[in-house]
């Protein structure tokens, strides 16, 4: 009998497997992709938002601040990728203006730090780039950047290192509940716990259902972006919002961790929580509206264009509570925008409600806070890297140029805690393919290394998910 099981391995399941991993408990996260990450967590803008945005009296607002808090508390022991560049909400009427005010009213209530009402001058003095239509704005020097990918990595391979277990390809089918607790089947395993936390983003309201809860549907809405060359990194300083609309934040241009500028995302309602498709005229439209804010970008130097899901619930807040139908069953769900910010603000809370549930939450003296991260060959002295060749070769062999990340890298990433185990979990780890090629250059040489450490044929080699195998045989097979 397990104690908890967390159904979900986005960067919420992460986070709260590491909360409940410094406790004396058995815990086991199960997730249906063949990574962590592999949905929402691993589309989205990346942004560690201050927190002056969600309704004052929240639970978005709560969660957030503590999020942005725990967050630059958290960074330096998980080696996170986060920079606290600060954002702005730019206005660009008397009416955006007003709405500037409102949201620093907002921030004060909400105890969000560090926030300042910026006149013209002030705006183009630190941001020169941006449009000479804009008036204002508002800055908030608590928000980032942040690679939300690293990030649930981050927090699932500490998890790991203190006894939580993952289970990936592991889709949920049904849940019974029983006297002491829950009977769980997966497609291949039954797990018997006494706890279970939903944390299942886009299917968290399927999840609650499998329990008799039907207090929230999940209404998903498709956001588009734009990554823009490395080339580009100096034009914007800070993380650009417009002033909010209804349809949510805007389109913001921001730079990343990794150095790109980002654009989007537009906010399309979709029927399908899978439908990541880009079309023209959501382009356009993130076109139009992204030089708005910065009329000199040149959106030729694009290299990828992707879109994301959010798990928006119908009740415009976030949903985390314990099931009135089946005691012992926590809600973590419709958890969108700021869920990245909030998410380990969020696992707090559940462990908190695991508590009143009847879960006993002894402390574990063992548990390791810090996590050792894969160095960044390409971000290190010369000096540094010169002792990475001389200790390990394959630091030695460049596998991706545009990046200039080596062989030793890509075999660590295989081999750490919740390692990958497709080309594209390679790629959001240490990031081969993530430059101006995309790949065309280095991921046939990625697929040699995954082969090689995972002892399996160049044919079962995943680009993500299941059914997405990149070689089907030789030629001359093929073509029988």
């Amino acid at each position: 009998m397990l104690d908890v099981v967390i159904i979900g391995g986005g960067v919420v399941g992460a986070c709260i497997a590491r909360e409940l991993s410094k406790y004396q408990l058995e815990t086991v996260l199960l997730e249906k992709n063949p990574e962590v990450g592999a949905e929402t967590s691993r589309v989205n803008s990346g942004i560690v938002h201050g927190g002056y945005d969600a309704k004052e009296g929240s639970l978005k607002a709560k969660l957030n601040v503590r999020g942005n808090q725990l967050i630059r508390e958290l960074a330096p022991v998980l080696h996170l990728h986060f920079k606290q560049c600060g954002s702005l909400v730019v206005a660009f009427s008397d009416d955006d203006m007003q709405a500037v005010h409102n949201l620093y009213e907002r921030g004060i209530k909400n105890g969000v730090p560090g926030m300042e009402i910026w006149d013209t001058q002030t705006l183009r003095a630190k941001e020169p780039n941006i449009s000479p239509e804009a008036v204002g704005a508002l800055f908030c020097g608590t928000a980032g950047i942040i690679c939300p990918f690293n990030m649930t990595c981050a927090f699932m391979e500490n998890a790991i290192e203190n006894g939580v277990r993952l289970q990936t390809d592991s889709k949920v089918l049904d849940i019974q509940k029983e006297s002491d607790g829950f009977r769980i089947k997966t497609k291949d395993q039954t797990y018997k716990s006494k706890y279970i936390v939903n944390a299942a983003g886009l299917y968290s309201d399927k999840i609650a259902a499998l329990v008799g809860d039907h207090d929230y549907t999940i209404c998903p809405r498709k956001g588009e972006y734009r990554i823009l060359d490395k080339s580009y990194k100096d034009l914007v300083n800070y993380v650009i919002f417009q002033a909010p609309t209804k349809m949510g934040k805007g389109i913001l241009v921001t730079p990343t961790y990794h150095e790109n500028i980002m654009v989007g995302p537009t906010a399309t309602d979709v029927e399908s929580v899978e439908d990541v498709s880009v079309d023209t005229n959501g382009l356009r439209q993130l076109d139009t509206l992204s030089k708005k804010s910065v009329p000199s970008l040149d959106l030729r130097k694009t290299i990828r264009v992707f879109s994301g899901v959010r798990a928006r619930p119908n009740t415009g807040e976030f949903m985390i509570y314990p099931s009135k139908n089946a005691k012992g069953f926590i809600h973590a769900g419709g958890i969108e925008s700021p869920g990245l910010t909030s998410a380990p603000a969020i696992a707090e809370y559940v462990a908190e409600l695991l508590n009143q549930e009847g879960c006993v939450l002894q402390p574990k003296q063992s548990f390791k806070a810090e996590r050792e991260a894969i160095p960044q060959f390409a971000l290190l002295p010369p000096e540094e890297q010169a002792k990475l060749i001389k200790e390990n070769p394959l630091y030695g062999h460049v596998i991706c140029r545009c990046e200039t990340i080596t062989e030793a890298e890509i075999v660590q990433a295989i081999h750490k805690p919740a390692g990958a185990r497709t080309l594209d979990g390679v790629k959001r780890r240490v990031r081969p393919g993530a430059g101006r090629c995309q790949g065309g250059f280095c991921a046939p040489r990625v697929m040699e290394i995954l082969s090689r450490e995972l002892h399996i044929p160049m044919e079962k080699i995943l680009k993500d998910h299941q059914g997405s195998e990149i070689v089907i045989g030789k030629l001359k097979e093929a073509a029988k």
